[in-house]
């Protein structure tokens, strides 16, 4: 994300990504293959993996066995939950998140890439593109993740064929131009003989660009964030109430947007009411500004009424302000909506109720068309809804801000998070 710590200081960058693609197109040995050329494993865990794949009977190391955690995943070769890993390069660092292909784990891909610089979709070359190439390409573009890699994977088992790489490239860019997808790269690879992961393929010399590893390292993601609108939920008011800081009181929380100073002009929403920053203090210390995503401490020079769930922002750039508001959700519960139904709903620091007024359309993934007609939204559907909230919200169209842009919603009964939006 931001190429600094909290306190300010320049720091290696952080690269958020999540994978996806069809049941078997080798998201997890791609992964392997990532963690294990990059030398990012432990030996205990190479031979555990090596033991592992010589029991089961495979010719070759199964690297997709460094992501598939659960006992069910290693049983039926699969992803069923979303897994994460951490690996870092001299370069960056890494947060991945490996989601499942199944159609019925939908929910949890938007659970992974709801936080996500990039997303690598894989494509199995023998079979091009399929109805889950379609599905995991518009909730990439749906859920606003600025880059977007095709990887083209089991390139070995079509003889390195440019003609199929080309086929499928331009298949899926015929497809994504109905989308919102700023930036899209395509990569042909072989995830089980690491063709163009970390390391030049000589099998497919008629491929000019730049394999996976370079990419992950290099992509700009500094400009991803919105640095414009100033943006500050209050997530909890700090009042020490010791000798040393009898006076102190300060607000804190994580940067939504925007760059705030020591100094600057600030309005307290919902209350209206404006005054000057007179302190931004850091994980280590003081600091003159501070800008997303950095977690922060700010003092103000008025003692107003603020708490938790308000929100700090720029006198001249308000986000928008309303109880009326409408979503895309996926909605993620074995419970189909329930219209005029109550929900409790979550929104940056701030928690409220809601009733689901509408259901405008839903969405048909494989050929984008709103279904009109079709109101009922069951799990892992994606749809249009109207919300009517209990309270005021603070907040800005997904597309310019995926932080004050997404809701969630909480079945109250069963504290279960039924759907996940993004405001329109």
């Amino acid at each position: 994300m931001s190429k600094i710590k909290d306190n300010g200081y320049l720091d290696m960058e952080l690269l958020r990504f999540t994978t996806a693609g069809s049941v078997d197109d080798g998201k997890s040995t791609l992964i392997g293959r990532l963690l294990y050329d990059s030398k990012s494993i432990f030996e205990d865990q190479l031979e555990s993996i090596q033991i592992s794949s010589i029991n089961r009977g495979f010719e070759h190391v199964n690297l997709a066995l460094l992501t598939d955690g659960l006992r069910a995943e290693r049983d039926q070769g699969i992803t069923i939950d979303v897994a994460y890993r951490y690996f870092a390069t001299p370069k960056r660092k890494f947060i991945i998140a490996d989601t499942p292909g199944h159609v019925q784990y939908t929910r949890n891909m938007v659970t992974g890439a709801s936080t996500a610089n990039l997303a690598i979709i894989l494509v199995d070359s023998r079979k091009g593109i399929v109805e889950q190439t379609k599905r995991h390409a518009f909730i990439a573009s749906l859920l606003g993740i600025p880059h977007i890699i095709i990887c083209v994977n089991k390139m070995d088992l079509i003889d390195y064929s440019e003609s199929v790489f080309e086929k499928i490239k331009s298949d899926l860019q015929g497809f994504a131009s109905k989308l919102h997808i700023r930036d899209m790269q395509f990569i042909p690879i072989s995830a089980l003989h690491g063709d163009n992961v970390v390391d030049k393929s000589k099998n497919m010399p008629w491929y000019g660009g730049p394999t996976l590893m370079y990419l992950l390292e290099t992509i700009h993601i500094g400009s991803d964030l919105n640095l414009i609108d100033c943006r500050f939920p209050v997530q909890y008011v700090i009042r020490p109430q010791s000798d040393k800081y009898h006076d102190y009181r300060g607000y804190a929380g994580r940067i939504a947007g925007g760059v705030f100073r020591t100094g600057d002009k600030v309005m307290v929403l919902p209350s209206g009411f404006t005054t000057y920053i007179k302190e931004i203090d850091g994980a280590e210390g003081k600091v003159d500004y501070a800008f997303a995503p950095m977690s922060v401490t700010m003092r103000l020079e008025n003692e107003l009424d603020v708490s938790r769930g308000d929100m700090i922002v720029r006198e001249n750039n308000v986000p928008e302000v309303s109880q009326d508001i409408d979503i895309m959700v996926c909605w993620m519960s074995p419970k189909k909506i329930n219209v005029n139904g109550k929900y409790a709903i979550k929104h940056t620091t701030r928690d409220a109720r809601c009733i689901v007024k509408n259901v405008l359309y839903k969405i048909n993934i494989n050929t984008l068309h709103r279904l009109q007609d079709d109101k009922e939204v069951g799990m892992n559907d994606i749809a249009r809804i109207s919300l009517r909230t209990t309270q005021p919200f603070f907040f800005d169209k997904y597309k310019l801000n995926r932080i004050t842009g997404s809701v969630i919603l909480i079945d109250e009964a069963t504290n279960d998070t039924v759907g996940a939006g993004m405001i329109l």
